[in-house]
């Protein structure tokens, strides 16, 4: 699997900063061989490691910096909008999830890395989600 197949959801991402050294470690792994981010993903990572880790913004920009070098980031567009709205209708995810769904999709990945999502869902007869810590 190359790594530009591969989208990360947020919590992919947060488990690198988790006391769970199996999980941390995992991500760790999975992070290393790179792959896709979207806008949303790194807005959620600062939200959550500002509000919930008490992380500051400095120490959020150097993990954010490191995680940038190793993934391709993409945009959120109006058509992100819209095809993560198609997802929510067809597949009953939340928008957040469907929003993630939908730039994988638009960025080209076949893989979603996800705890949160369906674990083996396939969505539009191409990209499946995965959990890498089962």
């Amino acid at each position: 699997m190359s790594a530009a197949e591969r989208f990360f959801d947020t919590n992919i991402l947060l488990y690198l900063l988790s006391g769970d050294d199996v999980k941390a470690n995992r991500a760790e792994e999975e992070l290393g061989a790179g792959g896709v981010i979207s806008v949303q993903v790194l807005n959620e990572f600062a939200a959550v490691a500002s509000r919930k880790l008490k992380m500051s913004v400095a120490e959020i920009r150097e993990v954010l910096e490191a995680i940038r070098a190793v993934c391709r980031v993409v945009p959120i567009s109006e058509e992100t909008h819209d095809r993560g709205l198609q997802i929510v209708e067809r597949y009953g995810l939340s928008v957040y999830d469907a929003m993630i769904v939908a730039s994988a999709l638009l960025a080209g990945c076949d893989t979603i890395l996800s705890e949160d999502m369906q674990d083996s869902l396939i969505l539009d007869g191409r990209a499946e989600i995965r959990n890498p810590f089962r």
